[in-house]
């Protein structure tokens, strides 16, 4: 059998999520597990004001399970004012929302060539069987003739973060999990990282928030919001079961240094107050935001730290609207706006924190 050549050998690597982006994918909420119908509709809006702060732009590319989803949700958007010049339906069945965690990551190269990897996807860790076929999601989307990479290891969009220049975040609670590849040592991840997505510099983190079944993924704990400064989510309340591990996490950025050997600017994000159903205690966190091309989509929880948490990204992101979307309902599923989207960079790539 060939040998596949490897992206980073080709000159590709994993862009920056402000990087100008061609689209974002994302699927329609339906799994009646995930969203009940007494949460099912709060959920619909949530898309719907999603998909409104995103359709200006940047192309929206919206799996549904069937050709009369694709009808109730065009009179959806439209009956909310929304054109479909800008967004597209594709009749592609999915298990479940989690676009970020089985669907392709997208890597550039220089002179503006576009390819995709294509990771294994476990319903993390095999704990919702009915999911495990999200897996083929990458084989389905419509790609059109762009070449793919082939990756044998169990990866999550949500479990890694870049700054597009090298240095990485992730979590050893997630990606040194023995339920997702555990014949894999960290040296063979590291190398997986580097050679499929231009990994040179990768900062571990411990571990997750309360309440989190990805097994802490790090788009609810720290992201990097330009090519050196990352947010951190900090917890205030010495009593809350999130305190200690937001605290350790925020003391290893403090040390780390990026991919030049320099440190990183380290701005605490404030955390919301709990959000529970029915008891359980649920992963609601301000850092799981969406940098899109003209504005950066904040979840908010209806708590007296939403306004600061948007206050603050406002300042990092001075070239972007920083808007507040309502996530009460979505984060019941266990996730929230960065767990339901995913970047398709433009074929001519910026670095730039600016949208054109």
């Amino acid at each position: 059998m060939e040998k596949q050549e490897l992206p980073f050998e080709l000159g590709y690597r994993m862009p920056a999520e402000w990087a100008e982006h061609e689209c974002t994918w994302m699927a329609w909420p339906k799994d009646p597990s995930t969203f009940p119908p007494e949460l099912l509709p709060g959920a619909e809006k949530a898309y719907i004001e999603i998909i409104r702060n995103l359709h200006s732009g940047e192309r929206v590319n919206l799996l549904v399970d069937s050709d009369g989803y694709a009808a109730r949700i065009t009179g959806l958007l439209q009956a909310d004012g929304i054109g479909m010049e800008n967004v597209a339906l594709h009749v592609i069945g999915t298990g479940d929302v989690w676009f970020r965690d089985y669907g392709p990551i997208f890597l550039t190269k220089e002179g503006g060539e576009v390819a995709y990897t294509h990771w294994r996807f476990n319903a993390w860790g095999n704990k919702y069987y009915e999911l495990l076929n999200d897996t083929h999601i990458p084989e389905k989307i419509p790609i059109g003739s762009m070449r793919g990479f082939d990756v044998p290891m169990v990866l999550e969009g949500g479990s890694i973060d870049t700054n597009g220049k090298g240095t990485f975040l992730t979590t050893e609670q997630c990606l040194l999990n023995r339920n997702r590849n555990p014949q894999m040592s960290r040296e063979v991840i590291e190398k997986n990282l580097h050679d499929y997505l231009g990994a040179t510099n990768i900062i571990w983190l411990k571990g997750g928030i309360a309440g989190d079944d990805t097994d802490g993924h790090v788009d609810d704990i720290a992201r990097f919001v330009n090519d050196d400064t990352v947010v951190c989510a900090l917890e205030e309340d010495q009593e809350d079961e999130n305190f200690a591990i937001l605290r350790q996490n925020y003391e290893l950025l403090r040390m780390a240094r990026d991919q030049d050997g320099n440190r990183l600017n380290v701005v605490p994000l404030p955390m919301p107050e709990a959000v529970a159903y029915n008891g359980q205690r649920l992963p609601a966190s301000y850092a799981n935001f969406y940098i899109a091309n003209r504005k950066v989509l904040v979840p908010t929880f209806g708590g007296s730290n939403d306004l600061r948490a948007l206050e603050i990204l406002r300042e990092l992101f001075p070239g972007r609207a920083v808007v507040g979307i309502g996530c009460r309902e979505l984060v019941y599923g266990f996730g929230a706006l960065h767990c339901i989207t995913q970047q398709q960079p433009a074929a001519l790539n910026t670095s730039s924190n600016m949208p054109d």
